[in-house]
């Protein structure tokens, strides 16, 4: 059983395992994740196709430790526990693992899932995700969860009970909100949240159901003013109690960050397995992106024949990785330390930002440059993507 340290309060990104279970009961309409929903999964199959594609990676990077590993999706809590299972063990047979290793699933709230959680706690899961997004069973609805309100109290409860750690999501910036409201639902949460609170603001994203739903006018987004004060609301309220927002949409208490995610924010490397699963290693001292076939049974097949079931590894220029690291590192309220930058760029980190757009920034109170670091300030990451285009060189 892996067992939780400390959080290191350094900034080392870490090296993650990411394992991608495509596969949910039902699509939600604002979904843009590579998920799909099957009559039947071969689970023994899928399990030994996990492991496969798992020892190819092992191969290429096996002098790094493991300090995470995170099974997303998808539904990852309608997975065998066996499978959980085996892919830890197999991790911890193929790297060396770091004290403290995280290990987090995402799962959903139903009672039939709720009930499994004992199975991936004995698999050696310590950290869950859960999918709650909403805490009245009206906006449930429309937002096509499975599951009620009293539910995803329930499950909270039962997380709390079986991981050392556990955290939840929520979604706002939904039709007809107004702060009151939000706020309310905040605080109703903040009576179950622990340590951790994931809270994002809802997009409308191409190829989903909303996305035809919203163009067809058929429900309306609040607008931009009302937008800022619903995220405004957000920041005050966790930031009063003790949750602070440590990443724009990721609020936790010191320590109860989420490493994982860390990783990624902090541009370091990262396996990626299964379906549609993204990777950034870093070998023979230059960056690579790693990327998997989307289709799961093209993966799978592509698996059976190759041993894994990803396309080409492909190199990431410097110029390219500069400004990934600052796409990620800025969203961190922590910032990009300017040698990270400096050591991903090759060039000093003066040359890797636009001079007259981060004067500008600074200016205008939206970046930070202090303590060997750039920061995008809390109205800087409200606008991040502006704030980016004004940085970065055209």
């Amino acid at each position: 059983m892996f067992r939780l340290t400390p959080l290191d309060p350094g900034l080392d990104p870490g090296f993650g395992i990411y394992v991608h279970w495509p596969f949910c009961l039902a699509k939600c309409p604002y979904c843009d994740f590579n998920s799909h929903v099957r009559d039947s999964v071969d689970h023994d199959r899928w399990r030994e196709a996990l492991l496969r594609e798992l020892d190819h990676y092992a191969d290429v990077t096996a002098d790094r430790t493991v300090t995470s590993i995170f099974f997303g999706g998808g539904t990852p809590s309608l997975m065998n526990p066996a499978t959980v299972a085996a892919v830890i063990e197999r991790v911890a047979q193929r790297w060396k693992t770091a004290p403290g290793l995280e290990i987090t699933l995402e799962a959903n709230p139903t009672s039939v899932e709720a009930t499994r959680f004992q199975g991936f706690r004995a698999a050696g899961v310590n950290r869950v995700s859960l999918g709650i997004q909403a805490l009245d069973d009206q906006s449930l609805k429309f937002l096509g969860r499975a599951h009620s309100a009293s539910e995803a109290l329930g499950a909270i409860g039962l997380a709390a009970r079986q991981f050392d750690r556990f955290s939840f999501d929520l979604i706002y910036a939904r039709p007809n909100q107004s702060v009151a409201a939000w706020e309310a639902e905040l605080k109703r949460a903040l009576d179950h949240a622990v340590g951790h609170l994931s809270v994002y603001q809802l997009t409308i994203e191409e190829g989903t159901r909303f996305h035809t739903l919203h163009n067809r006018g058929d429900f309306v987004l609040p607008d931009d003013e009302l937008a800022g004060d619903l995220f405004e609301a957000t920041q005050a309220l966790l930031t009063g109690a003790g949750l602070p927002a440590y990443e724009i949409s990721n609020h936790a208490r010191p320590g109860e960050e989420s490493r994982h995610n860390l990783t990624y924010w902090r541009y370091g490397d990262y396996v990626g397995i299964g379906p549609g699963a993204h990777g950034r290693l870093t070998l023979d001292g230059a960056k690579h992106a790693t990327r998997a076939h989307r289709a799961p049974e093209i993966w799978l097949d592509r698996v059976d024949r190759h041993g894994h079931g990803g396309h080409a590894a492909e190199p990431v220029a410097p110029a390219e990785r500069a400004v990934e690291l600052l796409m990620m590192g800025l969203r961190l309220a922590e910032g990009v330390p300017l040698a990270r930058l400096e050591a991903e760029s090759g060039q000093p980190f003066a040359q890797s930002l636009d001079a007259a757009g981060l004067d500008r920034m600074i200016a205008g109170g939206f970046v930070e440059l202090a303590d060997d670091r750039l920061r995008a300030t809390a109205a800087g990451r409200q606008r991040l993507n502006a704030l980016l285009a004004q940085l970065l060189h055209a």
